[in-house]
């Protein structure tokens, strides 16, 4: 397994983080606001997605146009999300689209609220999934968040079903249902926002630039 396709689901930017509501402007809460907020963590997590090497593809699930107009523009393909699906049928969804040009492609879900990732944090758990697969313990592997109860990325072998249980304690679903848990310093891949302290925490790893410049006038959200 030398690369990965990776899945991204993103809500609707107005639905999307509503315990960030505020964030970005001293907690006034404006919708406009918070939009740019939410627009601006999933670009910086699908920029430093297309940057690491062992990802070949992205494709972003998500019927928000305003959504799919940005990813489109730094070249991500969009398909739509169905409406009331949910998200776990929305990455079994994507991770087929994904294989149907290549049926043995090893694919992915990363989730869209990671503005401190790095490239590097990616293709580093990418290559200790392979590993995993290639040693036999599992054919599907997941890196939980740093509170240790969500899931940021969940891979799979070729020939394996993605099998996504996302959702509350997301981690300990996936650990269950079989998966092995990937263990490395990636504090990015590893911070995902939820919440005004999430963010405050994953700005201080450092945010990609469409993250720090929504927070410019906000420096302490």
């Amino acid at each position: 397994m030398e690369t990965v396709d990776l899945v991204v689901p993103v809500k609707s930017l107005t639905a999307a983080k509503s315990r960030l509501r505020g964030a970005a402007d001293h907690g006034v809460g404006d919708p406009k606001a918070h939009a740019r907020l939410a627009l601006a963590l999933v670009l910086d997590t699908v920029t430093a997605a297309l940057a690491a090497r062992r990802v070949r593809r992205l494709l972003v699930i998500t019927s928000d146009p305003t959504v799919s107009l940005e990813v489109a523009a730094v070249g991500v393909p969009v398909a739509p999300d169905t409406p009331g699906g949910g998200l776990n049928p929305a990455l079994e969804r994507g991770a087929h689209l994904l294989r149907q040009n290549d049926p043995c492609a090893a694919v992915g879900a990363l989730q869209a609220d990671l503005p401190a990732l790095r490239p590097a944090e990616l293709d580093a758990a990418i290559e200790r999934a392979a590993a995993i697969f290639a040693a036999g313990p599992a054919p599907r592997a997941y890196c939980a968040d740093a509170a240790g109860e969500g899931t940021t990325l969940l891979l799979c072998a070729p020939g394996s079903a993605l099998q996504p249980c996302f959702g509350t304690d997301s981690a300990a679903h996936h650990e269950r249902s079989g998966a092995y848990p990937l263990q490395g310093d990636w504090p990015g891949l590893r911070r995902d926002v939820d919440t005004g302290e999430d963010l405050r925490r994953a700005a201080d790893l450092g945010v990609g630039p469409r993250t720090r410049e929504v927070l410019a006038p906000c420096p302490h959200p």
